[in-house]
C-alpha cells in the first residue's frame, strides 16, 4: 500500500508567514527521512485557510531536496489556470523530479478565490472540463491545441513530456456533475476528508457498490455517479482505486489523541466552513454548485457539526488508528493513503511528534497491506 502525506499549508495560528513557511518545508523534508511515499499539497489563495498559491513551484523546491517521495497536488484548481502554462509547468516538474509528479485536479469552491482571481465561477464546470482535457492530451501527445474557450493554436510542449499523465492524474469531486465529468475523462478520484455531510453513514452524494479492480457490468447498478459514468464511458476497463486522505492524530494515550482531534480537527472544520461559506446558502445561485446547498450548515449547528467532524477524523493509539484505516480501506478500496498528520494550527513540535509516532508505529503496517493496483507507475531515476 502506498502511504504518503498531505499538507494544507494552513496558518491557523496566524504566526509570521516566513516562519510558518519554514516550518512547513522542514516538515515536508522530514517526511522523506521518515519513509513516507509521497507529499501532497493544496492550492489556495488570499487566506490563512491555506497559504499555498503555487504548489508546483513548491514541489520544484522539494524535487531538488528529495529523492524518493512522489510529489502530489491535492489539488490544482483547473479553472484558475491557463492550460498551456499548466501543461508546461507539470511537464517541467516531471523533468526536475525524475517523473515523480502526481497531479490532483479540482474545480474549486470558494467564492472569494474565484472573485480574487477574476474568474467567473458560473463557468467553472466548462473551464474545468476544457483545461483538464487539453492538459491530459498535451502530456500524452506532446502538443496542446483546441478548446472552445481558449482556442489554442497547435504548439509543441517543450521540454517534451517525460511520460504520460494517465494513471497519475486524479480529480477531487464533490457534486454528481463533477464525478461524472471525472469518470468521462478516465480519471480516478481523490477523497479529501469530506466531513461535511448530512449523514454519518455515507460520504456526500453517495457511496458505491461496484468492487474496484473488477471489470464492471451493467448489472452492478452502482449508486455512485462516478462509477455509473465509468460504466458508460469505459465499460471494459476496471475502475481504478482512489487515493484517500483523512485527518489523523496518534498517541500512546488514547485520551491525548482524542484531545488533539478535538482541538485541531475542529479548527480545520470551522476554517473550512468559513472559507467555503458553508453557512451562507449562496451556492444555489452559482451555476454548477447547486448541489452544495444540501450541505448548508446553519450558524447554530456549526458547533454540533464540528464535533461530528472530530469523530470522523482518525485518532487514538496506534492500534486504534490502524483499525480505523482498515475500515477506510474496506469502504474506499484505495490504491493509497495520504493522511493529514498536521492541521488546524498544530505547532511544529507537535507536528514532528505526530509524524514520527505514525511513521514508527503505523507506517510499516500500512505499507505491508495490499491495496488496489497502483496506477501511478514506478518512479523514474531522480533528477540530479
Amino acid at each position: 500500500m502506498h502511504v504518503g502525506l498531505c499538507s494544507g499549508w494552513s496558518n491557523y495560528r496566524r504566526i509570521d508567514d516566513a516562519q510558518f513557511a519554514q516550518d512547513e518545508l522542514k516538515q515536508m523534508l522530514l517526511a522523506e527521512e521518515l519513509g513516507y511515499d509521497s507529499m501532497w499539497m493544496t492550492e489556495h489563495h488570499f487566506d490563512d485557510y491555506s497559504i499555498s498559491p503555487a504548489p508546483l513551484m513548491t514541489h520544484s523546491w522539494l524535487a531538488a531536496r528529495t529523492r524518493h517521495m512522489r510529489l502530489g497536488t491535492a489539488v490544482i484548481v483547473a479553472p484558475w489556470h491557463d492550460p498551456v502554462r499548466l501543461a508546461e509547468q507539470i511537464c517541467w516538474l516531471d523533468h526536475l523530479s525524475g517523473g515523480r509528479a502526481i497531479i490532483g485536479l479540482g474545480r474549486g469552491l470558494a467564492r472569494s478565490e474565484f472573485e480574487g482571481l477574476r474568474i467567473d465561477q458560473n463557468r467553472a464546470r466548462e473551464l474545468f472540463d476544457e483545461v483538464v482535457e487539453m492538459v491530459m492530451n498535451a502530456l500524452e501527445t506532446g502538443f496542446i491545441e483546441g478548446g472552445a474557450t481558449f482556442k489554442q493554436p497547435r504548439r509543441e510542449i517543450r521540454p517534451r513530456p517525460l511520460r504520460s499523465l494517465k494513471g497519475r492524474a486524479f480529480v477531487a469531486g464533490g457534486t454528481p456533475d463533477s464525478l461524472r465529468a471525472t469518470a468521462r475523462l478516465g480519471l480516478p478520484r481523490l477523497f479529501l476528508n469530506q466531513p461535511m455531510t448530512s449523514s454519518t453513514a455515507r460520504p456526500p452524494f453517495g457511496g458505491g457498490k461496484v468492487t474496484t479492480g473488477h471489470v464492471p457490468m451493467t448489472a452492478d447498478k452502482p449508486e455512485d455517479p462516478w462509477l455509473q459514468a465509468w460504466l458508460e464511458y469505459h465499460p471494459d476497463v476496471p475502475p481504478p482505486g482512489p487515493f484517500v486522505s483523512n485527518l489523523v492524530f496518534v498517541d500512546e494515550s488514547r485520551d491525548r489523541a482524542h484531545e488533539l482531534a478535538r482541538e485541531y480537527a475542529a479548527n480545520t472544520f470551522r476554517s473550512a466552513v468559513k472559507h467555503y461559506e458553508m453557512s451562507s446558502g449562496h451556492h444555489g445561485s452559482i451555476k454548477g454548485y447547486e448541489a452544495y446547498n444540501s450541505l448548508l450548515i446553519p450558524e447554530d449547528k456549526i458547533d454540533e457539526a464540528a464535533a461530528g467532524a472530530v469523530e470522523q477524523s482518525i485518532y487514538g493509539t496506534p492500534k486504534d488508528v490502524l483499525e480505523r484505516f482498515e475500515q477506510v480501506k474496506g469502504t474506499r478500496k484505495p490504491q493509497g493513503f495520504f493522511p493529514h498528520l498536521w492541521t488546524g494550527g498544530m505547532p511544529h513540535d507537535e507536528v514532528v511528534r505526530n509524524l514520527s509516532t505514525f511513521a514508527k508505529h503505523c507506517l510499516p503496517e500500512l505499507r505491508s497491506w495490499t491495496g488496489e493496483p497502483l496506477t501511478i507507475g514506478e518512479p523514474l531515476k531522480a533528477a540530479v
